[in-house]
């Protein structure tokens, strides 16, 4: 048996193999979907035993599968999607869970969440209560116990105001946007911070013209006058996320890995510093399916970090940030 306590005690990469494991023991035990799918991949639980043996589900499952390893199930996230595509529906088993995971993983990476005014340039959670990252960021709203914190999606002059005035205060900031909004506010209004952390969380999804992460950024800080963007790198088929706190380079928290497979070869998990599509094993989403091969293109850059380079052709747009 697995105790959930322990995916967040990971402190080598054994430990992680171990536990990484075990979770596939119990994923091919109770969800039918994965065990299908590792059967017809000739994978079992007699010929797995090694993290590079375990196979991948494709991302495109949670579109037309109910992927899930629990009869339980507490909340059912959607991906955006676009009105013409079909959305990816993640049935999350314990919320808490989630919680944990991304409390967690933001803690490791910016402290406590009463330290700062937190603002989400997103559609407010009343208003779409189906989106795993409108999710995150309004519980670290309500963690962060302040007045000032909250949703201010197509609010620019308000947001402009506000952020103005907690700088001058001397407040610490952190402002989650979608990459459209963000460009959107800083059209309305240059303005110079000093105490706000801007943490992107991906692509326009067809909001405006795609364009490379390097070109956003540099927009993004000639319009905040500050040094440095960070990124979010998430998606509704998990429970946890990478953080990227400079130059495009994230990294995972202890419980989430990623290795990059060959595009002509899925089960061809490529050597290091070689573009590819992303896979990704995430520990903490032990209740649907922990090892995802997505339709993002990377590629590692460390035995820890990765940069995310685009999206490997013919994949739909989908993502977390088309959020209206």
């Amino acid at each position: 048996m697995i105790n959930i306590d322990d995916i967040f005690k990971i402190s080598d990469p054994k430990y992680f193999k171990d536990l990484a494991l075990k979770v596939y023991d119990f994923q091919y035990k109770n969800n039918g979907v994965y065990r299908k799918f590792c059967n017809l991949n000739n994978k079992n639980l007699d010929n797995v035993k090694e993290i590079l043996e375990i196979p991948f589900l494709p991302i495109s499952f949670f579109k037309t599968h109910k992927i899930l390893s629990s009869k339980k199930i507490e909340k059912t996230f959607f991906s955006s999607g676009t009105t013409n595509k079909i959305s990816s529906k993640h049935f999350v088993s314990d919320l808490n869970l989630y919680e944990k995971s991304f409390l967690t993983n933001f803690q490791e990476n910016f402290g406590n969440p009463r330290d700062y005014t937190i603002i989400g340039l997103l559609p407010n959670y009343l208003e779409n209560k189906s989106s795993s990252l409108i999710y995150m960021v309004n519980k670290l709203i309500q963690k962060s116990n302040c007045n000032e914190s909250g949703f201010y999606l197509e609010k620019y002059e308000s947001l402009i105001y506000k952020l103005l005035e907690l700088e001058n205060l001397g407040k610490k900031i952190i402002l989650f946007g979608v990459s459209y909004a963000l460009l959107d506010l800083i059209e309305v209004k240059k303005i110079k911070l000093k105490n706000t952390i801007i943490i992107e969380t991906g692509g326009m999804k067809g909001k405006r013209k795609e364009m490379i992460k390097s070109e956003l950024h540099e927009i993004l800080k000639s319009g905040f006058g500050i040094t440095n963007i960070q990124s979010e790198y998430g998606m509704t088929e998990l429970l946890s996320q990478a953080y990227s706190k400079k130059n495009g380079i994230f990294k995972c928290p202890k419980w989430m890995k990623i290795f990059i497979r060959d595009i002509n070869d899925a089960n061809n998990l490529s050597s290091y510093k070689k573009t590819g599509g992303i896979n990704i094993i995430d520990l903490a989403n032990i209740y649907s399916c922990s090892f995802i091969a997505t339709d993002d293109l990377g590629k590692m850059v460390s035995k820890s970090n990765f940069e995310v380079l685009g999206r490997i052709d013919n994949s739909d747009i989908r993502g977390c940030n088309l959020l209206i």
